[in-house]
């Protein structure tokens, strides 16, 4: 009873000066979503999918001060995309393009929302519903009814170019809360680009429902923000034919949660999700956690986390496979590793498998090692510096989350970054 009224007693703090818009087509979704969420209080650290990381500074009622971050290239500046720029939350019209492209519409919530009907009103809050079950995320729940803005994306074709959210931080109090849906229609491929610090404290939620023959590719910097405290959370949906890939890179930031959940509900789907984690200092959680429900026959999915860390920083990964009875074929796949690079870095994994069908391939493991020495002095004794070589095994450890990436482009961006990371770390 204690717990459950410390639960009750954080919510009403939490929410007491955010807004619930009533208004549009929107206030039914945020008014269920606000129900469910009064009804399971916000997480604390003996839930058990939150035991291994504090959710005290997500859930507090006053924001922590974060220093703004200085204005830098982004993410992915070599690739032709259309730039959509949110500052502290805030749409920053100025900066961003016009929200025009073929195969495409796009829309943001603030506006959008105010209207009577919308092709969004089957897809906000749905898919975030449907990920309560089994696991509750109340903070997935209390996006849905105070998120202030987002994009509302529909595609109808192929797009041409990907769509690139990139964020400012230039408020030290700034507090944001974005959602964003994408609805992907049959046979249609669509990209999607996030970087940037995007506040001193944020929580996003990105819904994605892709038709049957569908293709979505996600791919997200979360770097630089040495204060970043975060939860995200991507809710998929696929149908027959359709594909979802993921990857996320994670450097820097206090503490980082990237929650996935993804459901393969028709026949022959693929989803694919990945992260890449350089983490630095005492200071450094981040938590990968990844549910993947298969309820169609002969799908695929596959879960690739790596994680770099060093001087005491902390990893954590939480991964699960649910094949539902009928889902004959499965093929899943998860793999979690990290390498520590001293002895005061922690990696605390646990990676789950619950089976109903009995013609499946699902498999998983997780380590957790040292730079093999061997290979370094192989490294040393060819003329390779030690620091050097280090970042070479380092770059080679990480290849098979970067493999998850398809556009060559965007993975030789990342790729770019990584080198730039590790040759800081060398000086």
């Amino acid at each position: 009873m204690a717990v459950l009224q410390a639960k009750q007693d954080a919510l009403a703090a939490r929410i007491a000066g955010l807004n619930l818009e009533h208004k549009g087509w929107t206030a039914e979704p945020r008014a269920a979503a606000l129900a469910r969420l009064t009804a399971m209080g916000l997480p604390v650290k003996r839930d058990e999918y939150w035991r291994y990381t504090d959710p005290a500074v997500l859930t507090a009622a006053a924001t922590p001060a974060a220093a703004p971050v200085p204005a830098q290239t982004p993410a992915f500046a070599p690739i032709e995309r259309l730039k959509v720029v949110f500052t502290d939350g805030v749409f920053d019209a100025a900066a961003s393009d016009d929200l025009a492209l073929a195969g495409v519409e796009i829309e943001r919530l603030a506006t959008a929302g105010a209207k009577d009907i919308h092709w969004a009103q089957g897809l906000y809050g749905q898919l975030e519903t449907r990920g309560q079950v089994p696991v509750e995320r109340p903070l997935a729940a209390m996006n849905t009814a105070f998120a202030t803005d987002g994009l509302l994306i529909r595609v109808t074709g192929r797009a041409e170019k990907p769509v690139a959210l990139i964020y400012r931080h230039e408020s030290e109090g700034s507090d944001a809360i974005l959602h964003h849906c994408v609805k992907v229609e049959s046979g249609a491929e669509f990209t999607l680009l996030e970087s940037g610090a995007v506040a001193a404290r944020y929580n996003t939620v990105l819904e994605v429902d892709v038709a049957a023959g569908g293709h979505f590719h996600h791919i997200r910097t979360q770097g630089r923000d040495h204060d970043r405290r975060c939860v995200t959370h991507l809710f998929a949906r696929l149908e027959e034919e359709a594909l979802v890939k993921s990857f996320t890179l994670t450097a820097s930031g206090r503490l980082t949660r990237n929650e996935v959940i993804l459901e393969l509900n028709g026949d022959d789907g693929v989803a694919h999700v990945a992260g890449a984690v350089m983490g630095e200092g005492a200071a450094f959680l981040q938590d990968d956690t990844i549910f993947v429900t298969h309820a169609g026959e002969r799908c695929e999915s596959r879960q690739v986390y790596k994680k770099v860390l060093r001087n005491g920083a902390t990893g954590v990964f939480q991964g699960k496979i649910l094949v539902k009875q009928g889902a004959q074929k499965t093929d899943g796949y998860q793999i979690s590793q990290s390498l520590l690079l001293d002895e005061d870095s922690n990696f605390l994994a646990k990676p789950e498998l619950e089976i109903y069908a009995d013609d499946v391939k699902c498999s998983h493991g997780s380590t957790s090692g040292a730079i093999d020495e061997t290979a370094l002095f192989y490294l040393q004794s060819r003329g390779v510096p030690k620091a050097k070589a280090q970042s070479l095994l380092v770059l080679a450890f990480l290849a098979e989350a970067l493999a998850e990436i398809e556009d060559e482009a965007i993975a030789g961006d990342i790729l770019h970054r990584l080198e730039l990371m590790l040759g800081a770390m060398e000086d």
